[in-house]
Parts: C-alpha cells; structure tokens; sequence
C-alpha cells in the first residue's frame, strides 16, 4: 500500500510546486493537533493528502482539500490511485470521503462527477467555492494600474497618514484583534493554540508571513498570508476599529501581495466572497453586509478577478450512515 510518510510527502511535493497550501505537510501537521488526523498517499505520479475527522461509533469522515496533487502525466481518474485511496478509507472506517478539487469551475480541468468515476456532487463544500484572485504579473505599477481607482488612492492615503507595516511574531495580539473582529463582523473564530501553531508551522517552513499595520506603534490590522509555487493566498485577517480613516487594511494588502511576489507568486487569493455571480456581488455590494458581503466590497477594489472553484465530490462508501452523517452535520450548521 503505497501511504508514506510525512518526510517522504515533502520530498514528493518538491516535484510539485503549485500544489495547493491545504495539500502541505505543513497543513496536515496543523490540522492534526485539532482532532483530524491525517495520512498521505502517492500512487505512481498522483498524490493526495488526506484528512480524518472521527465520527459517532468509531467511523470517520475522509476529506482531500485541493487535491489530488496531479502531474501532466497522471489524471485523476486514475484507476490506482483511487483504488489505494478507497483502501486507506477503508481501513479507517470512513463513512464517505469528500474530495474538493484545486480547479475552478468552466476550466478545462475542472473536476466533476464524470471524470471522478464513483463520486456524487455535493452542494456543501468546506472551503469557500468563490473568491477573488489577483494577478501579481508585470511590475507593481501593473498591479496597481489594475485596481480600482478608489483602492490606489487609500493604499497611497494610509503611507502618506504614516501607517507602517512589517513582520510581526505577536500571536496573542493577532488572536486578540481576531476576536475582536469576529465578535464585530460575525464570523468564527479559532484559538489561540491554533493560531500559534499555524503561525509556528507555516512561517517556520517559508510558507507564511504575519504582518501587522501600525500608527504610532499601534497594531491597527494584521493578517496572515501564505505563499508556495506561483499561487498565494490571504489565509487570516482581522483589524480594529482604531484610526480606521487611515485606511491600514489597504496598506496592509498591499504589502501582502508584494511579500507574496518577492517569493515568486503570480497570483493572489482573497480566498472568500458571497457565492453569487459577478453580476449579483455588484449589484448588491453597497446595500448587503451580512456574511462575507461586508468584505466583498472591500476585496473587490484590488482589481481580482471573481472565480468559482469546482464543486465538492463525495465518494459514499456507506449510504446509510452517509445519510445520516449529512443530517447530523446539517444539523450543526
């Protein structure tokens, strides 16, 4: 059976280096010390790390987030790698095993029920489905040429009202300004162990930077972002409600997706917008603010492109409890 090691993962993804951060080693070693555990599987030239979460009775729920990782040479349909993952589902007693695909909806690529033979299309995804990409190409002047007027002009008020960003080491802040902004914009919110351990994981591997927006030595908004391959993404974020005139969000953006194309990234992910059109996100921008709406019109003036990704697959391999493990997630929200 071809499941490997964690080392042996890490070597397998240095012939990989746009597979996505939720692919990592570094990401399942963070998601295994809050209640997942992980396994990594390599058949051939395909390979997908994936996540345990225990259910009821011993059984489990099976996740691949942003994988399989697939080179030019494997597709994904391949006979045996599936094959060596549903044995690993197996032996682990998983009730189902969701698959969320790193591919966006109307490419050639993206993956659906057809070309992932034995899944089901499932509404309910856990990652966002639509967010928002900025392309980092050209020089920063293209960068900023791309965004929208409004969003040049707060990135240059925030210098110019000596706003200042850099690294920042400070967890206990973040996670405070996280809690802060969570209780204020009604999202949830992890712990501090998590963030620590993300922070320590991530930023010890080259993956992540934490940055923090201060005036008058005042943290004011920080976020962390990650970066690997061509491909970055802004993975947290919060502010206060300090000096807000002075637009250090933008700033702080900005910077992000400087550091991200100092490390070579192409693309940026605001990773999360409402999942509506493009039409529907701006007509209702200016009136809406339930959700992720109240960032969308924020994120929306760095010029990014709207994308959807592919729709979550499920691979039932007991239909009984698969149904009755939606209605017990259903029912937690």
């Amino acid at each position: 059976m071809p499941e490997i090691t964690l080392p042996e993962w890490n070597i397998f993804l240095c012939n990989h280096p746009d597979a996505h951060l939720l692919q990592t080693g570094e990401w399942g070693d963070l998601k295994s010390g809050f209640g997942w555990k992980t396994a990594q599987i390599v058949a051939g030239t395909c390979g997908a790390q994936i996540l345990f979460r225990p259910l009821p009775l011993g059984f489990t729920l099976a996740y691949i987030p942003k994988g399989p990782v697939v080179s030019e040479q494997c597709t994904v349909d391949s006979e045996q790698f599936w094959s060596e993952v549903d044995a690993v589902c197996h032996a682990r007693r998983s009730v189902f095993l969701k698959v969320e695909p790193d591919t966006w909806e109307g490419s050639p690529d993206c993956a659906s029920a057809e070309t992932f033979s034995g899944f089901i299309p499932n509404p309910h995804s856990i990652q966002p489905r639509r967010t928002i990409i900025v392309d980092l190409r050209g020089n920063e002047d293209d960068i900023l040429a791309r965004m929208k007027q409004k969003c040049r002009y707060n990135i240059r008020l925030a210098e110019k009202k000596g706003v200042r960003v850099h690294p920042w080491n400070d967890i206990d802040g973040f996670h405070q300004m996280m809690s802060l902004t969570g209780a204020r914009d009604e999202f949830g919110v992890h712990s501090l162990g998590y963030y620590r351990r993300a922070y320590n994981l991530l930023h010890q591997a080259g993956l992540a930077e934490l940055l923090v927006a201060e005036y008058a030595g005042r943290p004011l908004a920080a976020l962390m972002v990650c970066a690997r391959g061509k491909s970055s993404w802004y993975l947290y974020g919060a502010s206060t409600e300090e000096e807000r005139n002075r637009m250090p969000a933008y700033l702080l953006q900005w910077e992000a997706m400087r550091w991200a194309k100092g490390r070579g990234a192409e693309k940026y992910d605001l990773w999360g917008v409402p999942d509506e059109d493009e039409a529907a996100l701006e007509a209702g921008f200016e009136t809406r603010h339930d959700g992720l709406w109240g960032v969308y019109r924020f994120k929306r003036g760095f010029g990014g492109e709207v994308k959807r990704a592919g729709g979550a697959l499920d691979k039932v391999y007991h239909p009984l409890l698969y149904r009755a493990t939606l209605a017990f997630l259903n029912g937690r929200g």
